[in-house]
């Protein structure tokens, strides 16, 4: 990892911080995977008008189609638990569990990506950081709690790996990243929005503060957030990569707690510390 790319890693790693706090709030005016699904559609749009500016051909080497299909039901999933989790239980407590991916991602990585196999100190940061998932599962006190909650976001993580591997490992490495995004985008629109119906009502009580999270997420998140990520994950290794989502979790306890006014318990930090370090610890050169 050079400096041009951990500068934007770091900046990226804040910006998926703020945006567990922005789903958050924007669940208070739309149901969590109605929200979800609206933020896909509008996110497909936006990379559409992204890849004609910059005339790109919308075409799909061969084979490539079916992987992005595949990678898009599993994006629908993932956001699935995700927007459920946050709607059950805190910001600083969801984001602890669901940055523990680079550690389910470098458990799949030691086995199916030869390059990246662990080491013992890598071994150790994987231990360090499976503590502090269970430490944040275990802990019930303070603040808005949920096991239910705390589960689906753990979900969550699983399913954010496998797509890291999938994009590492199928023909869909082949296709640029803008394209990558836009199938994996547009598959998953229709599948949240015909799952949200089984989760709620469609709208809570929406108003311009929520419309502007929706706008946030579908811009700087879904479509050309992740297409900054994609094409990261493109040129670094993988687990390089998801190393620095150990920042996110770090950036979003302080955010929940600043903006939201969250309480920290001192379990909750406690876990936090064993993530990032153990994060920190996997992907040490």
């Amino acid at each position: 990892m050079d400096g041009s790319g951990a500068a934007i890693l770091v900046g990226f790693a804040m910006l998926l911080a703020f945006n567990q706090v922005v789903i958050k709030v924007t669940g208070g005016g739309f149901g969590p995977v109605f929200q979800a699904g609206l933020r896909s559609c509008l996110g497909a749009i936006v990379l559409l008008i992204w890849i004609r500016a910059r005339g790109m051909s919308i075409s799909l080497p061969a084979g490539v189609l079916i992987w992005g299909a595949v990678t898009g039901v599993i994006f629908a999933l993932e956001f699935v638990c995700l927007y459920i989790a946050l709607d059950l239980t805190s910001v600083s407590r969801t984001s602890i569990i669901f940055y523990s991916m680079p550690v389910w991602l470098a458990l799949a990585g030691h086995m199916w990506l030869p390059a990246e196999r662990l080491n013992r100190v890598s071994a150790l940061g994987l231990v360090l950081a499976m503590g502090g998932v269970a430490m944040a599962l275990a802990d019930r006190s303070g603040g808005q709690t949920s096991l239910l909650g705390d589960l689906l976001a753990l979900g969550a993580a699983l399913l954010w790996a496998a797509i890291a591997l999938v994009m590492r490992l199928s023909p869909l490495s082949r296709a640029p990243p803008e394209m990558q995004m836009l199938v994996v985008v547009t598959v998953s629109a229709p599948v949240l929005l015909g799952l949200s119906p089984l989760f709620g009502d469609f709208l809570r009580d929406p108003g311009p503060m929520h419309l502007a999270g929706l706008a946030f997420q579908s811009i700087f998140i879904v479509s050309l957030g992740f297409l900054l990520w994609a094409w990261l994950i493109s040129i670094y290794h993988a687990g390089a990569v998801a190393s620095f989502s150990f920042l996110s979790p770090v950036f979003a306890v302080f955010l929940g707690w600043w903006i939201l006014d969250e309480q920290i318990s001192p379990l909750v930090w406690g876990s936090l510390g064993l993530v990032a370090a153990g994060v920190f610890l996997i992907n040490r050169r």
